[in-house]
């Protein structure tokens, strides 16, 4: 039987999951950085994912798919997980099509990250809330290269760790998909190259074996999270496996460039993110 306080107590921490979403929101929808992290940062993922379910049911727009954020060892929490989930929003997601804006805050962070991208060809069944990356691999869908749009309005979001990143959309700000590389589950991992350049300078290497437990492993991971979140995947909705090359800080007015070895490269140049209309 509740004391009185403790309800007081969780209408407190609701209250303020409520408000920090809503200062995030407002942030995106306006394209204004923030100085300091919103209220007080969740106490752990859970939390966490408490702020970024009431942001995205006040963002206006449909939740298409999924970026994979690795977490480091260092700052896990009791949930034992080792990635996180974001949001991709069918508003800012772009095909290839010669070179792309990058929209980032000004102000705030502003990355570009190397992507390998699933698209699921069958919906999850519902029910099942555990993945292996063998089951995982079981589940149809075709892999596609990226980049994914790493911004938010708080300049400090990656170095205020993981909590904060799940609070605010999982630090994503749009992910470009480019062309399918046919056949994957045949092409040995290390044979999924991939490079960064900002400007004229290489930043970064990688490729799928850069993601630790390679592509099924961040399936397996958005599979489980997603549906022990009461939003299993779909057909047709994507899963952004994790920076394949590293985080590349990256300026208004710099160009990007990806190039993934045998499968084409996408160039954008990064912008300043502007207001967002209410509605889709």
């Amino acid at each position: 039987m509740s004391n009185g306080n403790e309800d007081k107590d969780v209408t407190a921490v609701d209250a303020g999951a409520a408000a920090i979403a809503a200062r995030f929101v407002e942030a995106r929808l306006h394209a204004r950085a923030l100085p300091d992290f919103p209220g007080v940062i969740p106490a752990d993922l859970a939390a966490a994912y408490r702020v970024q379910d009431l942001a995205i049911a006040r963002w206006p727009d449909q939740v298409v798919g999924w970026k994979v954020g690795y977490i480091q060892s260092q700052r896990r929490d009791v949930s034992g997980d080792d990635r996180l989930l974001g949001p991709i929003f069918r508003r800012q997601l772009w095909p290839v099509d010669g070179r792309v804006d990058l929209p980032v805050f000004a102000g705030g962070f502003a990355a570009v990250e190397a992507e390998y991208v699933l698209r699921l060809q069958a919906d999850a069944p519902p029910d099942k809330t555990d993945w292996t990356p063998e089951e995982a691999a079981a589940l149809p869908a075709t892999l596609h290269i990226g980049i994914e749009i790493a911004s938010s309005p708080l300049a400090t979001i990656n170095q205020l760790g993981p909590c904060v990143v799940v609070s605010d959309f999982g630090n994503n700000n749009g992910l470009i998909v480019g062309e399918e590389i046919r056949n994957w589950r045949a092409i040995p991992e290390e044979r999924l190259r991939a490079e960064t350049w900002i400007d004229v300078t290489r930043v970064g290497t990688g490729g799928a074996t850069f993601l630790p437990g390679g592509l099924l492993a961040a399936y397996a991971f958005a599979l489980s999270r997603s549906a022990r979140r009461g939003r299993p995947l779909r057909t047709g909705e994507l899963v952004a496996t994790g920076n394949a090359t590293g985080i590349h800080d990256i300026a208004v007015g710099q160009t990007a460039q990806v190039r993934f070895e045998g499968y084409g490269a996408i160039d954008g140049r990064a912008v300043a993110a502007t207001a967002l209309k209410e509605a889709p």
